[in-house]
């Protein structure tokens, strides 16, 4: 079991959010699937926020990955200075964080996220709670150039991938973070969000009872991987 107690490093993956026109059927859905209990926008795992849900007549597709910061404010400053651009100004998300959301150049939307009395997803790395983050872009090179200039990441190469343009995304302590794909075929840059499960193909079954699709399923050098779709359109990854 991961906890996380305290704010993360500069650019870690800290916390997830996604924005539904149907608050009922999406608890419905992701209760189902992960096992989640809810208390107000908070999504709960093991008694902890793992996750936020939030109802939007207008809402954001997809889930929204919101990178760690200790200062919001100059972050949101080198993100426009470094040629990406804010959809949402920094401000305070009550008292939890101050929080920004912003795009990078190629146009893939992220969040900014400076704990306060909440450090981001308490638990991570176990069942039913966030494992990872990839960018996949149909234009790699600016990413790589901008979350490195922004967060000061390294990249190195994936030997586990060959033929594949992948490079993981590594901190300055060389903690891993994530990475990004480039896919020519790609329809738009987007974060995706990978949670871990115990068995993936069981919980995506329990996604087709509430409403929502199987996209793929395949066997990875990292494991089981299957791609679902909440009832919204949002696409997801269990990973087991």
């Amino acid at each position: 079991m991961s906890a996380v107690d305290s704010n993360q490093p500069l650019g870690t993956p800290t916390w997830i959010n996604l924005t539904v026109p149907d608050l009922d059927r999406a608890q419905a859905f992701y209760r189902a699937v992960l096992g989640w209990d809810f208390d107000g926008d908070h999504c709960r795992y093991h008694d902890v926020p793992v996750a936020g849900l939030r109802q939007s007549a207008d809402p954001r597709p997809g889930w929204t990955v919101h990178l760690a910061t200790d200062d919001c404010d100059a972050t949101a400053k080198a993100i426009v200075a470094t040629g990406g651009k804010l959809l949402d100004q920094p401000h305070d998300d009550g008292d939890r964080a101050r929080i920004a959301v912003a795009e990078d150049p190629t146009g893939a939307r992220f969040g900014l996220w400076q704990g306060r009395s909440l450090p981001g997803c308490r638990l991570v790395n176990e069942p039913n709670t966030l494992m990872r983050n990839d960018l996949v872009t149909p234009v790699p090179a600016p990413a790589r150039e901008f979350y490195c200039a922004v967060f000061g990441f390294s990249l190195d190469g994936n030997d586990n991938l060959p033929g594949v343009d992948f490079t993981f995304l590594r901190r300055p302590d060389g903690h891993e973070i994530g990475g990004i794909l480039g896919n020519p075929s790609a329809t738009a840059p987007t974060w995706g969000t990978l949670f871990l499960s115990d068995d993936a193909d069981a919980a995506a079954e329990r996604a087709t009872t509430k409403g929502g699709e199987v996209i793929s399923a395949e066997d990875s050098p990292y494991g089981r991987m299957v791609t679902i779709r909440d009832p919204f359109g949002t696409e997801l990854v269990l990973g087991s």
